[in-house]
């Protein structure tokens, strides 16, 4: 028993070391594992904390200018417009063509009742009768006066006085007389006639109307348009002004009939640059045979230019959105990203503003990687985060004024 004893004894000093030995282990297991664990939460802290500090930009590619000319708004107009106003007082007696009418030159498009100027132009006629006998009575007065001056049976006075009793008789009928011719002119104007061939493009009138005599914008009767040729409008910007030339030929479209070309022509400059506008007038002519086209309405006319295309690519003009532009106290630029995600600013020059496009004239090139929508605040040599590789600018949907900062 006692040995027994004294074997247990001897074997339990080196289970305590092991335990001892395994448990020291698992502790520094566990304080290693707790550092790891706390220095990977502090990497991944920093590196979220890094990301954060990075904005996130949307890229575009500049868009190449592959097609030459100049496109601008214009307003297209009638050939000739002619509006017909009331010439005489009075009602309307009835009309003869309504709006879209078709019209001959002469033609009657409405009659005026004018009772008032009836009566005037018999008071007239009256007043020249008794002019006339009149005269002719101091006319034969004045021959048998100067029969009897050849008898000494009168003097020379009273045969003079005869005489001009004869001629202001006479003044006075053919003054009569151009009184009555003007109210039969006046009475002319009684028939409302077209001018020229054409269409009628508004009466503001009806039968029975009281008829003011007019001639303020606004109280015309009817309006007659001929729309056979038209004219078209166009305010081209001084940039532009030396690339149209008398006789250049354009392409004109209208948004109520898409897909179709009409041909026009230049017909004269205006030789003058708008003060207000900042642009020249320019006129050009289209022909419309089949009235597809509406005198009133506004178009696009893109003058055909060769020579400028051409250029244009030589220089490698692109275009952007007005997003992508920033305009502040260092002139005009854009913000582009290097090979490592870098800001870098270039300065441009707009050769023009196409509303939903701008075209550059320098400063860019086509395989730029440019940022949408610069955040304000963005610098150079800033690193950014890109959100999605560069796309063509007629798929980025950022399409805004141009950022301004100072």
């Amino acid at each position: 028993m006692r040995t027994d004893a004294k074997a247990a004894e001897a074997t339990r000093p080196p289970r305590f070391k092991l335990a001892a030995t395994v448990a020291v282990m698992a502790a520094i297991v566990i304080v290693a594992a707790g550092l790891w664990s706390r220095r990977s939460n502090a990497e991944q802290l920093r590196g979220a904390a890094e990301a954060r500090g990075q904005p996130t930009v949307a890229l575009i590619a500049p868009q190449p200018l592959a097609e030459g000319g100049l496109e601008l708004p214009a307003r297209i107009e009638a050939w000739s417009r002619a509006p017909i106003y009331a010439r005489v007082s009075g009602y309307l007696k009835r009309w003869n063509v309504d709006i879209g009418g078709k019209v001959k030159a002469g033609q009657q498009l409405a009659e005026i009742e004018t009772p008032d100027l009836d009566q005037q132009l018999m008071q007239a006629k009256a007043e020249l009768a008794t002019a006339r006998s009149n005269a002719a009575l101091a006319a034969s007065t004045a021959k048998r006066w100067q029969g009897l001056l050849a008898s000494d049976s009168v003097s020379k006075q009273e045969v003079d006085e005869r005489t001009g009793d004869m001629a202001a008789k006479q003044s006075q009928a053919a003054a009569l007389q151009a009184n009555v011719e003007r109210i039969e002119a006046l009475k002319r104007f009684t028939q409302l006639s077209a001018p020229f061939d054409g269409v009628v493009t508004a009466r503001n009138t009806d039968v029975g109307a009281l008829i003011n005599v007019g001639g303020a914008p606004g109280s015309e009767l009817f309006v007659v348009s001929d729309m056979r040729r038209l004219r078209v409008y166009v305010n081209v910007p001084q940039r532009q002004v030396a690339q149209v030339r008398t006789g250049d030929k354009a392409v004109l479209t209208v948004p109520e009939r898409p897909g179709q070309r009409f041909a026009a022509t230049v017909q004269s400059l205006a030789q003058s640059i708008n003060t207000a506008s900042g642009a020249m007038l320019v006129q050009l002519a289209v022909d419309n045979d089949k009235d597809e086209l509406l005198p009133g309405g506004f178009a696009t006319v893109r003058f055909e230019g060769a020579a400028k295309g051409e250029a244009a690519q030589a220089a490698g003009g692109v275009s952007l959105p007005p997003g992508a532009v920033i305009i502040n106290k260092d002139g005009v630029q854009v913000a582009t990203v290097d090979a490592g995600n870098r800001v870098r600013l270039r300065k441009i020059t707009i050769a023009r503003d196409m509303g939903t496009r701008i075209e550059v004239g320098a400063g860019l090139s086509p395989a730029d990687r440019v940022i949408a929508n610069p955040p304000d605040g963005l610098a150079e040599g800033d690193l950014v985060r890109v959100a999605q590789p560069a796309a063509s600018p007629t798929a980025s949907t950022s399409v805004g004024a141009p950022k301004g900062r100072s």
